[in-house]
């Protein structure tokens, strides 16, 4: 299999960090006492001309922590069955490691010094991803511990919108109710939508210094 190639110029672009989109699904919105369920990444790219595009998305099943709260509401809401035994799900430790790997090597590769989170409410996702890390004891946690780029606030810049399917709408992108609230369409219409958002930006601003012309 053909490694990627990672333009240089987006370290440059990101003040070294190198953007994961990255969305969690969950047992509920206590990051500390409720479950987390699914993670799912994706690393952005960078063309020889400076725009921006997602990689494949990495993904995993989780299974819940020993003692995890299981919000009927929250299952409800993201159709996920915990204990489904199709789901294949790893525990939290191996979970994070088979996300962090490829970002790590990413984050390498790219010049750049750390993996910053983007988001949509990335706060939510971010302080799941930090519970597990800290729980579980997995090591070298490529992300910033706090710093966050948020596609709620380029979308309210950008379109108007903060709902996320309003947003990848408005933008042109096409949306699926039915694949909704899965982390894999999430992470994945997310990451369509930043690079569609700085891509544009990008177009209205042609001097761009982090790119060797």
């Amino acid at each position: 299999m053909t490694e990627p190639s990672y333009n240089p110029a987006i370290a440059g672009r990101f003040r070294g960090f190198l953007p994961v989109v990255v969305d969690v699904e969950t047992g509920g919105f206590d990051a500390e006492r409720d479950a987390l369920l699914e993670i799912a990444a994706v690393i952005i790219r960078m063309d020889e001309q400076g725009m921006l595009y997602p990689a494949p998305c990495e993904f995993c099943h989780v299974l819940p922590f020993p003692g995890a709260n299981l919000d009927p509401k929250a299952l409800e809401f993201n159709g996920i069955d915990p204990h489904h035994p199709f789901r294949q799900a790893l525990p939290e430790k191996q979970a994070l490691h088979q996300i962090f790997t490829p970002i790590r090597k990413a984050v390498k590769q790219s010049g750049c010094t750390r993996a910053i989170l983007v988001g949509h409410n990335a706060f939510f996702d971010l302080g799941f991803v930090n519970a597990a890390v800290a729980r579980s004891g997995c090591k070298r946690n490529p992300f910033h511990p706090f710093s966050t780029l948020d596609t709620v606030s380029l979308a309210a810049l950008a379109y108007g919108q903060t709902v996320l399917a309003r947003a990848v709408q408005t933008a042109g992108l096409a949306w699926d109710n039915a694949e909704a609230h899965s982390a894999i369409y999430d992470s994945e219409r997310t990451a369509a939508l930043f690079c569609t958002i700085l891509n544009r930006w990008q177009e209205l601003d042609p001097q761009r210094p982090w790119v060797n012309d």
